[in-house]
């Protein structure tokens, strides 16, 4: 008797645990909810008072002394009827590209431009006095010209005997004063820009160090622009370039023609248009 009593309370016992098991989920489930909706309502709050303070600063922007009418303008979209206040002057108007067009044509433009030009041009008749002179001086008067022309100051410099031995790109200790004594006269112009320009003949040249005429050009260009530097010349003035034997000043058909080709050229290029006398626009 004593073991079916404790057998039906051992079945009773098993019974309730199993009942009320499920309770425990179902609050869990709603306080997970609650926790939710009140995110969701703090999220969505709005702060009023922010929300004003942005409506008044708004007001005051669009109502301050800049508009004719202020707050009148704001609240009733009339302007007001007194005229205390003059009117703010109108805008420049934005010129049109024919507008722009037409003012750089204008009288005062080209007589402008003119007037540049014709202070370049003195300027570079005189930088040809002197370089011509300095020619006389060092009896290289045959070797060296200058001439003003529509690019500017050409300075040309024949390499035969003066500057470089064949096939070498190495100035000679003879034409080193040449060059420095040009480089302190174009240092002191200080204003064009410099373009250097290395030439040959068309006879081929095929050394290890120089593989064609390209190379050799380049390179005598290259070597009188770094004397030009070590002169004073600044270096963001200067370019250059090699042409090989693309630009003949005379035929390639005989000796004379060839030296005359073999030649670097220094040119002060033109910052304003050349005059008419020169065959540019005036």
């Amino acid at each position: 008797m004593s073991a079916a009593r404790r057998h039906r309370k051992k079945h009773h016992e098993e019974e309730h645990e199993n009942h009320e098991r499920w309770l425990v989920s179902g609050y869990d489930m709603m306080t997970l909810l609650f926790a939710v909706f009140v995110v969701l309502f703090a999220i969505s709050s709005t702060n009023i008072s922010k929300v004003k303070e942005l409506q008044q600063s708004l007001q005051d922007a669009f109502s301050g002394p800049v508009l004719t009418g202020g707050r009148a303008m704001m609240n009733t979209g009339a302007t007001s009827e007194g005229t205390d206040h003059a009117a703010p002057q109108p805008p420049i108007p934005a010129l049109t590209p024919t507008e722009a067009v037409a003012v750089a044509m204008s009288p005062e433009s080209a007589q402008e431009a003119a007037r540049q030009a014709r202070a370049e041009e003195r300027s570079f008749q005189d930088l040809k006095k002197r370089i011509d002179r300095l020619a006389e001086e060092a009896g290289l008067a045959e070797k060296m010209s200058t001439t003003v022309t529509p690019d500017g100051l050409k300075i040309r410099l024949v390499t035969d005997g003066v500057l470089f031995d064949s096939g070498s790109a190495i100035v000679k200790p003879g034409g080193r004063p040449t060059l420095e004594q040009i480089g302190r006269i174009i240092a002191q112009e200080a204003r064009h820009p410099v373009k250097v320009e290395g030439h040959t003949d068309d006879r081929p040249i095929a050394t290890a160090q120089y593989p064609s005429n390209w190379q050799l050009s380049g390179a005598r260009a290259a070597a009188v622009v770094q004397q030009l530097n070590g002169a004073g010349v600044n270096a963001k003035r200067m370019s250059l370039a090699g042409f090989a034997a693309q630009h003949p000043v005379a035929s390639n058909a005989t000796p004379a023609g060839r030296a005359s080709n073999r030649r670097v050229e220094i040119i002060l290029t033109r910052l304003h248009g050349a005059t008419s006398s020169h065959g540019g626009d005036t």
